[in-house]
């Protein structure tokens, strides 16, 4: 059964900068685009940043461009977002999430989705 599993979330300054991981197990995702989703309470979930299988190509949402960065490991399997000069707005669940097509910044583009993992920033 395919899965992905995130990690590297936790409690960080604003300012600070956290690094996101996403495995893959139980299949290969080298031909899915890959993306980045968060989720804030009381909010609905939006899109972040998105990869090609290829990493040719990434897209990013407007309020993390220049400080977020997406990249894949398609040998290993893992797709990371490297977070930088976090703010407090940036406070959500992260989820990693797998699509046959690219672009992609709908949720129901998205086949499989990781459980999350949470990012606080502090001010």
């Amino acid at each position: 059964q395919a899965q992905l599993g995130e990690s590297g979330g936790g409690l960080v300054q604003a300012g600070g900068s956290l690094r996101l991981s996403c495995a893959a197990s139980g299949r290969t995702f080298s031909r899915y685009s890959m993306g980045w989703f968060r989720q804030a309470p009381g909010k609905e979930r939006e899109f972040v940043a998105s990869i090609s299988w290829s990493a040719h190509n990434t897209d990013y949402a407007d309020s993390v461009k220049g400080r977020f960065t997406i990249s894949r490991d398609n040998a290993k399997n893992t797709i990371s977002l490297q977070m930088n000069n976090l703010k407090p707005e940036d406070t959500a669940v992260y989820y990693c999430a797998a699509s046959t097509r690219y672009p992609a910044r709908e949720l129901g583009s998205y086949d499989y989705w990781g459980q999350g993992t949470q990012v606080t920033v502090s001010s």
